[in-house]
């Protein structure tokens, strides 16, 4: 088992810096404002010759238990109780507060390992703050600099007696280095499928997550925009391995003004890119907003997977009137994802995450489908004889042949002359009998025109 490191400590003592740092990579959000980040974030780190999970944390503040500082908090307790090694942060430059002692308290009543980390140490004007940390009663504080890696042998120094070696192993980032589009298409069957999860401020994205893996894994709440950072879950669904992301609401462009809200954004469309399969969550009671259209096509765009999911759907009264009127309404607002699935669901209530799940495997297989040349070359006779191309010029646009260049998405290659005057409703007339005649609802369809090259030109020959 991969040993677990908690960062704990006050906002703004530099646990972010510190988890980004570890992992070697730009997952958390860092600000300069206290309380950026509010879930419980994990990532596999690496520090000299150790590896194991690190959490980064929400500030500890005290606060009632109903309100979301109190149930930040929460979060950061489960944390600790999770961790091998408690790695508590205080700001050595502000020295000790008030605060610092009763949540010092509260990792050395937890009965697990604490390491004092005194970050922002770097220069003299640390020095008295490390002096004042003894008084915590936490043991030896060690001197470090998030932000400039300084002290780093110090905390390797401070976590081995706590960390098993373990053999060097290629595993699974949070993020690929490569986008899922230009993956080797032959995947490992044991690697996760990566879906996001999308959507407005309070669509209930995080509920839903959380009703899926089975536990109060994220934080929730009435609050609209409760989450920033994109969180990731490993979760196992009929044996199939699934890594969900769990992504902040995202409003119109117009009504982002502050910096963290353009960061989170950000960190949202960033895990679309990453995404295999997008789910797009609607607020039933609210369906089909010009922003919910908008993250759909962004999707389509970003050549995802695509999946609706109708949340809240237990407010709903008529039902089935509704869910047949919103279905046409989609065919006709989102003629780019034609006969993309659309489930109603309810997170809060666990109804119809079964149907989802059927949903966004089946969108992953649609995404991935290939067909042959020959069967494209005979769609396509029948296609053109029903309706040619029209003429350009009095010369008319003669299509050759096409085939398939490759999948996720599905992306075609049309050959023939004069390619570049053929109309948008023309090629759009190619895509959706595309659509209809391979059975690819849903999924974006990408259609390259390559035009033949003249043996008479000599400027092109030259």
């Amino acid at each position: 088992m991969t040993a677990i490191v908690a960062l704990i400590g006050r906002p703004n003592v530099g646990k972010s810096t510190l988890f980004n740092r570890l992992v070697g990579k730009k997952l958390a959000l860092v600000d300069d404002r206290p309380g950026v980040t509010r879930d419980r974030r994990e990532g596999d780190a690496t520090l000299g010759h150790l590896r194991f999970k690190v959490i980064d944390t929400a500030g500890l503040e005290e606060a009632d238990k109903e309100s979301l500082a109190g149930r930040m908090r929460a979060q950061t307790e489960t944390a600790i109780a999770q961790a091998d090694v408690v790695v508590f942060m205080i700001d050595a430059r502000l020295g000790l507060t008030p605060m610092d002692q009763p949540f010092a308290d509260l990792v050395r009543r937890s009965g697990k390992p604490v390491i004092l980390l005194a970050n922002k140490a770097e220069g003299k004007k640390g020095t008295e703050g490390i002096i004042d940390s003894y008084s915590l009663g936490l043991g030896d504080p060690v001197p470090f600099s998030a932000e400039h890696g300084e002290g780093t042998a110090d905390l390797l120094e401070a976590l081995v007696p706590f960390i098993p070696d373990e053999p060097e192993e290629d595993e699974d980032d949070a993020w690929e280095d490569v986008p899922a589009a230009e993956a080797d298409e032959d995947d490992n069957p044991d690697r996760p499928l990566r879906v996001t999860i999308i959507g407005r401020p309070n669509a209930g994205k995080s509920t839903l997550v959380n009703r899926i893996i089975g536990e109060e894994r994220l934080l929730t709440g009435p609050e609209a925009g409760i989450t920033r950072d994109t969180i990731s879950v490993d979760w196992e669904w009929r044996g199939r391995k699934v890594k969900l992301f769990d992504t902040a609401g995202m409003r119109k462009r117009a009504r982002i003004e502050e910096k963290l809200e353009k960061l989170s954004v950000a960190d949202s469309l960033r895990a679309i890119r990453f995404a295999e399969v997008v789910v797009v969550l609607l607020d039933a009671t609210i369906p089909f907003e010009k922003q919910d259209l908008t993250l759909v096509d962004l999707t389509e765009r970003e050549g995802r997977a695509v999946v609706i999911g109708l949340n809240k759907w237990d407010l709903v009264a008529d039902k089935q009137g509704l869910l047949a009127e919103l279905k046409e309404k989609a065919n006709h607002l989102l003629a780019q994802v034609r006969g993309v699935p659309i489930v109603p669901l309810s997170g809060l209530a666990g109804e119809g995450i079964d149907r989802l799940m059927q949903a966004v495997f089946s969108a992953y297989e649609v995404w991935n489908r290939r067909v042959s040349t020959a069967r494209i070359n005979r769609w396509l006779e029948g296609v053109l004889s029903a309706h040619p191309p029209p003429a350009v010029a009095g010369r008319r646009i003669k299509i050759r042949y096409m085939t398939q260049a490759k999948a996720r998405p599905p992306t075609f290659a049309l050959f023939g002359n004069q390619l570049e005057h053929l109309p948008i409703s023309y090629v759009r007339y190619l895509v959706n009998n595309l659509r209809e005649g391979f059975d690819l609802p849903g999924t974006p369809i990408r259609l390259h025109r390559r035009g033949g090259q003249n043996p008479y030109d000599k400027e092109r020959k030259g």
